[in-house]
């Protein structure tokens, strides 16, 4: 059974008593400090049991306590700096996932001399930096036989937690990523993370967030004045929220609306976007506000991004399409009459802003058409989130699920924290969108919706995938009744083999003149290959057109 406890160990004045609480508080655990374990018990102070028992019996104090907190669930323990040194405190710490703060003694001795008020710690009397290089020389053999190791002589305490749960996400295969539902930022849910070179913002997932978006601007630390960019279907139902919202948060608002449709997402929209804020007399240190769902939040994160070489923004997704793919990854841009999203440009939000209540104003077919991404993240990474696809198919409950929808929001930002300019792994999520984006640009954006054109797109993926000898025949059954479980398309007919197949050469994974296909070895795992047959592909576009 894999740890249920974080066990943070390392010399003294490594940062253990203040990141511990900030790794609790991202994972939603508690915090527990085993000395303040051991001075409750004793009524003590730690120098007072140190001058009246030694050492040898403090070990045996250390010992309990450190037997009572790792072995509480959900639990990240600070550990005194003796704490491994002993048999019986390692065999204790075996118990949990120990990480390492790995300080140099120069470090930890100035943090140390800037917070006099820390109790006296016994070891170090004297010279606390001699000491402190003593001891690491005596502890460094028990430190290294933790689970993981972080260097935290430049990180701020806060990034020194964001790798600790990183890398407790890693020791548990993963799984975490569709899991962190006890995360907290402010007083807000958060499904997950996303953590690149240049940014790190929150995934907020919470019934009601949207009339709290000022104050998640706030503690995202966004302080101009606010240009919220909607358009005419999403509008009157929720723009006026975010208004008061932001007023409520002392923002500054203003709002502009654009035409609903996939057809405006275009250069020219773009252009009616510029001329207002500019006309607004928008300034670096003011921010937009995406409310809408997949062209709104990446037609204004365009703006936002290409204004005054790029401003802040914020994704309000209002769609089940917008708040599992679009918002989330810092793909922005526009369609092209060559293709769909050639023009655009990397940038990250400052958070995102998921109310699932939002999706009850949705019609039905744009609900189901957002089922298609959940079930593609679980197709290429989560064979545990299909299994729970499958029992929720064909519920209308299912579909405002706030845990499935975090579930596979943290799919994809872990995929994107990994990869952000799709340079690798990211690529696994343009499964099924290649044959997609073709049928929607040949049939001008107007017939399909996005998420039914992927299905399409998926169950050609599908047929690829079992003529190329990586899946089974049963794998894409098992695909296919999860597909049509959602009430997704799995065909389009009628339409040009070679009208579709012209379409796919201006894909955006197209390499020296062939395609990086994204394929299935299995359900949960996905690979690319470049090396598709021409027939096996022309097979596979004819069956999905019949």
């Amino acid at each position: 059974m894999p740890p249920e406890s974080i066990v943070l160990v390392g010399l003294s004045g490594s940062g253990k008593s203040t990141v511990g609480p900030l790794v609790a508080r991202l994972l939603g655990w508690d915090f527990i400090d085993t000395d303040q374990l051991i001075e409750a018990a004793a009524e003590r102070t730690i120098p007072e049991l140190f001058a009246e028992e030694g050492e040898a019996r403090f070990r045996e104090r250390e010992q309990a306590a450190l037997r009572e907190a790792v072995g509480r669930r959900r639990a990240v323990v600070s550990t005194g700096g003796g704490a491994p040194t002993t048999p019986g405190g390692r065999a204790e710490l075996a118990h949990g996932f120990t990480v390492w703060l790995v300080v140099s003694p120069a470090r930890a001795a100035a943090r140390l001399a800037e917070n006099p008020g820390t109790p006296g710690r016994p070891l170090l009397a004297g010279d606390p930096q001699a000491r402190l290089e003593s001891l690491l020389d005596a502890r460094r053999r028990w430190y290294e036989l933790a689970d993981a190791a972080v260097d935290v002589d430049y990180l701020s305490p806060e990034q020194a937690a964001e790798e600790i749960v990183r890398l407790w996400a890693e020791s548990r295969g993963h799984t975490p990523r569709y899991g962190h539902e006890n995360i907290e930022y402010g007083s807000w849910h958060v499904a997950a993370t996303v953590q690149t070179p240049g940014a790190a913002y929150p995934i907020v997932v919470q019934p009601g967030v949207l009339d709290q978006l000022g104050g998640v601007c706030r503690e995202a630390g966004l302080s101009g004045r606010a240009f919220v960019v909607s358009d005419t279907g999403v509008a009157p139902l929720f723009a006026h929220r975010a208004m008061a919202a932001l007023a409520s948060a002392d923002f500054e608002a203003a709002r502009f609306t654009i035409p609903a449709g996939e057809e405006q997402k275009n250069l020219g929209t773009v252009a009616t976007v510029y001329d207002w804020l500019l006309g607004q007399r928008v300034e670096r240190s003011d921010f937009v506000v995406c409310v809408g769902g997949g062209v709104v939040t990446d037609l204004a994160g365009f703006v936002a991004a290409t204004t005054l070489r790029g401003i802040d923004f914020v994704h309000v997704p209002t769609t089940l399409l917008g708040m599992v793919d679009a918002s989330v990854g810092g793909k922005t841009g526009v369609d092209h009459p060559m293709g769909k999203n050639l023009i655009g440009a990397f940038a990250q939000p400052r958070a995102v802003v998921i109310d699932p209540e939002v999706l009850k104003t949705l019609p039905e077919r744009q609900r189901r058409a957002g089922w298609a991404e959940v079930v593609k993240h679980g197709l290429i990474l989560d064979p545990v989130l299909v299994d729970d696809l499958e029992r929720g198919a064909g519920d209308p409950l299912a579909m405002l699920s706030p845990a499935l929808i975090g579930r596979s929001v943290a799919i994809k930002a872990e995929v994107v924290s990994e990869d952000e300019r799709e340079a690798g792994r990211r690529t696994l999520l343009n499964y099924g969108h290649t044959i997609g984006h073709a049928i929607e640009a040949v049939t001008g954006y107007s017939t399909y919706l996005h998420g039914e054109a992927v299905a399409v797109g998926m169950h050609a993926a599908g047929l690829i995938s079992v003529a190329m000898g990586l899946l089974s025949s049963d794998g894409l059954a098992r695909q296919q009744r999860l597909i049509t479980g959602y009430g997704l398309p799995d065909r389009a007919p009628g339409l040009d083999v070679d009208a579709v197949l012209a379409a796919t050469a201006s894909d955006k994974k197209v390499r020296a003149g062939r395609i990086k296909w994204v394929l299935l070895e299995e359900i949960g795992r996905a690979t690319t290959r470049n090396d598709v047959p021409e027939e096996i592909v022309r097979e596979a576009v004819a069956t999905v057109l019949r």
